[in-house]
């Protein structure tokens, strides 16, 4: 047993009193010491005080708690290929493949689509429509929805053509009678009969409608005539295309300065059912016809009303040479 250790004594056996021994004496022995020996050699030391825990501990600011990164992918090597696949080569990835594979056995890709290959013709009603021009969708992916002001543009879009298909039903009549009026053949038709305000002594309102083109019409006073007015009537409902008015007293050139000229006249356009319209017609200081377009159905009265003249005077008076109307022809198919 050490020194330094007591002894443990057995339970029924008494200890003895220990003997206190001098530790300077070199004749005792280690086995000697006694308990008491080792609490004498720690009292003979000196206590150092401890320079670590008197050092002030360091002002550590407090720090969040660590984000563990994420753990990166693995990237899986592509696994050999199967060297009994020995075909045509794939046109996206040349891997060969069997003929009978209808899409590549690495990247799925169809074999039977080239990469920039030129595409079919569509046909001229697809080219209209642009139908089947926008791009398929790879596989796995959502076609975009439209969504917020370009679906409501679209939805304006199919209204207005829907109102233009609505429109084009009610007014198709009315369109395919302006189209034959604009191809059709034309035909002089003669007013039944005619009338006037008022008309100088020779020169009778029919006299507009003669078809000669060397007798004239006027109303007998001068300056402008503002107010006058000539009127053809017509005894069954006509359909009118075409007007030719022929200002002065004739066609030739240098009977211009022997009367006004009639410059801006009102047509007042009377139909069947009563009902009255009003065009204005302006004319040019020439001689001979001015071809004037007059589209008006079911017309039973012109009323041509005198509002301005070229070359007035106080010895001259607004006189009319001639006033032709023409309709549709009936060998045009009306």
């Amino acid at each position: 047993m050490s020194a330094a250790s007591p002894t443990t004594a057995r339970p029924e056996e008494e200890t003895p009193p220990t003997v206190p021994v001098d530790p300077v004496t070199p004749a005792a022995s280690p086995a000697a010491a006694t308990p008491d020996a080792s609490a004498r050699a720690r009292a003979l030391l000196v206590p150092v005080a401890d320079q670590r825990a008197a050092a002030p501990a360091p002002d550590v600011a407090p720090v969040l708690p660590g984000v563990p990164a994420a753990a990166r992918p693995r990237v899986q090597a592509p696994s050999a290929e199967p060297a009994d696949e020995t075909g045509p080569p794939c046109p996206w990835c040349e891997v060969g493949n069997r003929p009978d594979r209808h899409f590549c056995r690495r990247c799925g890709m169809s074999l039977a689509e080239r990469p920039g290959a030129p595409e079919a013709r569509h046909p001229w009603w697809r080219r209209i429509w642009n139908v089947g021009d926008r791009p398929v969708p790879w596989a796995g992916e959502r076609p975009r929805l439209r969504r917020g002001i370009g679906r409501a543009f679209t939805w304006i879009a199919y209204g207005l053509v829907l109102a233009l298909v609505i429109y084009g039903a009610f007014t198709v009549d009315t369109a395919w009678s302006a189209a034959r009026d604009h191809f059709a053949k034309r035909a002089q038709v003669t007013p039944d009969s005619a009338a006037a305000s008022r008309s100088f002594d020779g020169h009778p309102p029919k006299a507009l409608f003669d078809k000669i083109n060397n007798s004239w019409w006027g109303p007998g006073v001068s300056q402008s005539a503002d107010g006058e007015w000539i009127e053809a009537r017509f005894n069954e409902p006509t359909r009118l295309l075409d007007i030719l008015i022929t200002s002065g007293i004739s066609t030739k050139a240098s009977d211009l300065s022997e009367a006004a000229l009639p410059h801006r006249m009102d047509a007042i356009i009377t139909t069947a059912d009563g009902k009255q319209t009003t065009r204005r017609i302006t004319l040019d200081q020439v001689s001979g016809p001015q071809q004037q377009k007059f589209r008006a159905q079911n017309v039973v009265s012109v009323r041509f009303v005198i509002r301005s003249a070229f070359n007035v005077g106080a010895d001259k008076q607004v006189s009319i040479a001639e006033i032709e109307f023409f309709t549709r022809a009936a060998t045009s198919g009306s």
